[in-house]
């Protein structure tokens, strides 16, 4: 019976489950026969399919037996959203006197970049102003990378947030988690066996900046009504990113799947994290919390590159591995130490933690270039493997020496599970669904590895474009909220070339236009024509907000990306900012709306 009800039917343009077929069947044979009352055999049967067609759809929307479903199209669970959201839509359309049916509801799309904090608190400002001018309802999907997975994390445990957007903003500046709370986390995430540095960047990053722990499940999103935007989280497989195809690089989740978008492969989101073989479910394990997502969202510092960028100006020697990882565990730890600051409140704790960040700061800025310059490579590689276990060793004689009491438990408590974890690099450590599966499509950097490792998306593109490209979502109009640190329009050029590898419509972008990068216009119009969504892309600093270019530059590095928790001050700046931005541009994106809603309003007549 079960199989029964999984099966799903594609009837026009829509996936039907069988049940609801079944049911047309039933009435028209009955109807054929003169017989227009069902028996009770026949009740009772529609009954019993009816039961467990409830209960499946309790558990989340199964239609499949095989645990990996391999389609380019929506699952069942996301198309019944999107079907019920749309009566949202169409009432928030309909009183901003843009007429349309149901049919006709745009696809209208909010893509919201990385950027650390500076992302997470913009996003914020900027749908609580899309609220206020009553164009947050007209929106179909959000999905962000980075810093804006944040906001959403903090947004979605809220099933009514898109309503209640000043208390969602009124928790930035909260009270914030208490480290004892942290820490009980993370004492139980240690025990699990895939813990690695991502938990403890997860748990701090909740604390110290969404000043939130949520220790709910994204797949329990799966059957909430459709208050809010349908939500899209962005990651990236490290080694495919690395080594690997692009196919297998970007990969989303939903509360309904996660997977590989390009790949079209996919498992139920509960199931992610659980062990797999040849395309068969091994073992079902417990699905990661929103904690330990953010983590793994966020995890920008997991990748070697990106920790290159920090190099202290006196290290002119080549940098070889034993270098890179000296100077990883330098990142790391300045990194964690900051964001325990932010979560601790004792005074005299806090300037503890500042002396020890002074003191590794002091040690690895010590200019070595001399000595190292003197050395062969592989003098220089055990060098740098002793200064490695030095700092480590820092760490570790600092805790030591602070006074007993609650300050020195908690701390010592982090520092023994952070320290061998740093040393070991394991961040995003998750059980591979595509583990030996058969498949032409799948690359061999996800087919022979057991293990998968999920960071953050804005490595690849800092803006969740790829999700929204092409026919699967039919995407018409596509909001970019750019808080991005470093060169301006590098998202939208990198989707571009991303667009073309993987033959995907994508507007045209004016080249002139990109020399605009140091002093930005605050709103950019790149229309669709037929496939191509129009985008709008919307810079958080730029020439209505900053007078020059060197302002510019200024307010990009005062809002830098890895920096200490933004003061009260700070964070209502960038709210006001974005708040602004969206006042602004109201009346261009009311007008993009209704072109977007006429275009699809065209499409559908087309089609017919």
């Amino acid at each position: 019976m079960k199989c029964f009800l999984c099966i799903t039917i594609t009837v026009g343009r829509q996936a039907r489950p069988f049940f609801f077929i079944c049911m047309n069947a039933w009435a028209n044979m009955q109807t054929q026969t003169g017989n227009t009352a069902f028996s009770a055999q026949g009740l009772g049967f529609l009954l019993l399919i009816s039961g467990l067609q409830a209960e499946t759809s309790m558990m989340g929307n199964i239609t499949s037996e095989k645990p990996i479903r391999h389609s380019p199209s929506l699952c069942v669970g996301e198309q019944q959203y999107v079907e019920r959201r749309k009566e949202v839509i169409l009432r928030a359309l309909n009183s901003l006197q843009i007429n349309c049916t149901v049919d006709s509801v745009p696809h209208i799309a909010l893509a919201a970049s990385g950027g650390g904090q500076r992302a997470a608190v913009a996003l914020m400002g900027f749908l609580y102003q899309l609220e206020k001018e009553a164009l947050l309802d007209t929106l179909l999907y959000i999905g962000g990378v980075s810093g804006s997975t944040w906001s959403m994390a903090s947004l979605y445990s809220d099933p009514q947030w898109s309503a209640n957007m000043d208390e969602a903003v009124s928790r930035l500046s909260g009270p914030g988690v208490e480290l004892e709370h942290a820490l009980a986390w993370l004492a139980e995430r240690s025990k699990e066996e895939h813990f690695s540095l991502t938990d403890i960047w997860g748990v701090l990053t909740s604390a110290g900046i969404m000043k939130q722990l949520d220790p709910r499940p994204l797949s329990g999103e799966a059957n909430r009504s459709v208050t809010n935007p349908y939500p899209i989280y962005c990651a990236i497989e490290k080694h495919c990113f690395s080594n690997g195809p692009l196919g297998g690089k970007w990969f989303e989740m939903s509360p309904h799947e996660a997977g590989f978008t390009e790949l079209n492969l996919f498992v139920e989101t509960s199931l992610l994290g659980s062990t797999f073989q040849n395309g068969e479910l091994e073992e079902k394990k417990a699905e990661m919390d929103m904690i330990k997502l953010q983590g793994v969202l966020g995890s920008a510092l997991a990748h070697e590159e990106t920790l290159m960028e920090g190099l202290p100006s006196w290290l002119t020697v080549p940098i070889d591995e034993a270098a890179e990882k000296y100077l990883r565990v330098y990142i790391v730890l300045t990194n964690l130490i900051t964001l325990t600051s932010s979560i601790i409140k004792d005074p005299a704790a806090l300037s503890e933690l500042g002396q020890l960040q002074k003191i590794l700061h002091d040690k690895v800025n010590h200019n070595e270039s001399v000595l190292l310059e003197s050395l062969c490579p592989e003098n220089r590689t055990n060098l740098f493997q002793q200064w490695s276990l030095d700092l480590v060793g820092v760490v570790e004689s600092w805790g030591q020496r602070l006074e007993d009491g609650p300050i020195k438990t908690s701390i010592s408590f982090l520092t023994n599970q952070a320290l061998p974890l740093v040393l070991k690099w394991e961040w995003g450590k998750t059980s591979n669904f595509l583990y030996q599966f058969q498949n032409a499509s799948v690359p061999d950097c996800l087919q022979s590895k057991e293990q998968f490792h999920l960071i953050d998306a804005g490595l690849l593109i800092n803006m969740p474009y790829p999700s929204f490209l092409g026919d699967k979502r039919d995407i018409d109009l596509m909001i970019a909220l750019e808080s991005s640190a470093g060169i301006m329009f590098q998202t939208l050029t990198l989707a571009r070339d991303y667009a073309a590898e993987v033959q995907k419509p994508f507007p045209h972008i004016d080249q002139k236009i990109l020399e605009e990068r140091d002093w930005p216009k605050d709103c950019y119009v790149f229309e669709g024509t037929e496939k191509e969504p129009t985008i709008v892309y919307m810079p958080l600093f730029n020439r209505r907000n900053c007078k020059d270019a060197e302002e510019f530059k200024a307010k990009m590095k005062m809002f830098s990306t890895f920096q200490r928790p933004f003061s009260q001050e700070k964070i209502d700046f960038l709210l006001d900012t974005a708040k602004t931005n969206i006042k602004n541009n109201r009346e261009i994106l009311l007008r993009e709306i209704n072109k977007a809603a006429l275009r699809r309003m065209s499409k559908m007549m087309g089609q017919v």
